[in-house]
């Protein structure tokens, strides 16, 4: 019998196979993202994680295609259950001993086991940086926020504090508590810019996945300038809340504006680095580095 690799008519084990894939983990993974939904998500560090998967799912939903098209025609069961089994393992892991970083990381081993199994290792290199991309809804584990956000407060504490300094502003700082006139503001963990790399680096790697960029220096240039730019980021956006603090008072800075200053910061790291890959794409434009 032929096999159609058109939408509508795919070799009907091949669709009734995602579809199990689908319930399988519809059933694993609602529990999950209910919890979640009931606390992390919930905080601003976290807010991106419902993001992140809405992103994989319509990724992955770009790929239908391949997933059920000629190239998946060369499956590799064998690799593809053994992942399968090693993610169910992590997830078993993470759900009876409530550590998120097993409970949802297992969804890549996961997917690119079934992935495997179904499609074979081609379908898998297509459809592989959604994949990875689930790994930018995982809360980041407590030992690598305590181990980076206190060296990266008080480098943002002391550069805001120079800034403010060099325009002529009483301004001094202990630690990360910065002095300007008779307030005084903690460099919360908040403002360390922790969260602003990690969703720049997310947005950034997105954007160089959707752009197709052909130049391996052009994605080199961006993805080095990703955490600059995200940093300087929240070095105004430190500097911008200093100053509201200074000219209208303390609950002027720890109003709404204080959450507002970080989206603000978000987007103007993003339309940073928007500008910076253009003008790469300018700058770059030679036959060499094509």
């Amino acid at each position: 019998m032929a096999v159609d690799a058109g939408l509508g008519s795919a070799y009907p084990p091949r669709w009734l196979g995602w579809a199990i894939v689908a319930l399988g983990l519809l059933i694993l993974y609602v529990p999950t993202f209910y919890e979640l939904a009931q606390w992390a998500w919930q905080q601003e560090d976290y807010a991106h994680g419902p993001v992140v998967l809405g992103v994989v799912a319509w990724l992955i939903w770009r790929q239908r295609r391949n997933l059920i098209g000629a190239d998946a025609s060369n499956p590799a069961p064998t690799l593809g259950i053994v992942l399968v089994a090693v993610g169910l393992l992590a997830y078993v892991i993470g759900r009876s001993q409530t550590v998120i970083l097993f409970e949802l990381g297992a969804l890549v081993p996961i997917l690119a086991g079934a992935v495997l199994a179904m499609s074979g290792a081609r379908v898998l290199g297509s459809i592989g940086f959604p994949i990875f991309f689930v790994l930018f809804a995982i809360p980041l584990p407590g030992i690598i926020i305590d181990t980076l956000t206190g060296p990266l407060k008080g480098w943002v504490s002391a550069i805001s504090t120079n800034i403010l300094y060099a325009a002529g502003y009483p301004v001094a700082r202990d630690g990360v508590v910065i002095t300007i006139g008779g307030y005084e503001l903690l460099v919360a963990d908040a403002c360390s810019g922790l969260n602003s790399m990690f969703s720049l680096s997310a947005l950034g790697l997105l954007l160089m996945y959707l752009m197709a960029r052909k130049s391996v220096v052009h994605n080199a240039l961006v993805l080095i300038a990703i955490l600059p730019i995200a940093f300087f980021a929240n070095i105004v956006r430190v500097v911008a809340l200093t100053l509201i603090t200074y000219y209208f008072g303390d609950e002027a800075g720890q109003s709404f504006l204080h959450q507002g200053a970080g989206i603000v910061a978000l987007l103007f790291s993003l339309t940073g680095l928007l500008l910076w890959d253009a003008w790469l794409a300018h700058a770059l434009r030679r036959p060499w580095c094509a």
